[in-house]
């Protein structure tokens, strides 16, 4: 996994403060990969309470964590109950790793 372990300690901590403390957060795609190089940060994170707006909470949660990562690229898919399954999540659960 290529994060540090103060990148993945803020993400966790930064996910739990927007979205609970039972928000599950992993991270999957590219950054996963130790031989690979650069890439975005992709993180899944599902909650078990259903959100009112799925997209502008994912995006206030990538706001939240490029201002205290930095500039890069950072993409989340956030899962809640009412969440249509679609492949990426089965993906990512499988792929992904807990931080």
């Amino acid at each position: 996994m290529r994060l540090t372990d103060a990148q993945r300690r803020a993400m966790v901590e930064e996910t739990a403060r927007l979205l609970g403390p039972g928000a599950r957060v992993r991270l999957f795609g590219s950054r996963v990969d130790d031989s690979a190089r650069g890439g975005d940060i992709d993180l899944y994170v599902e909650v078990d309470q259903a959100l009112t707006n799925r997209a502008a909470t994912a995006s206030r949660l990538a706001a939240r964590l490029q201002l205290i990562l930095g500039e890069q690229r950072i993409d989340i898919v956030l899962v809640d109950p009412n969440t249509t399954p679609q492949t990426v999540h089965a993906i990512a659960r499988h792929e992904g790793i807990a931080l």
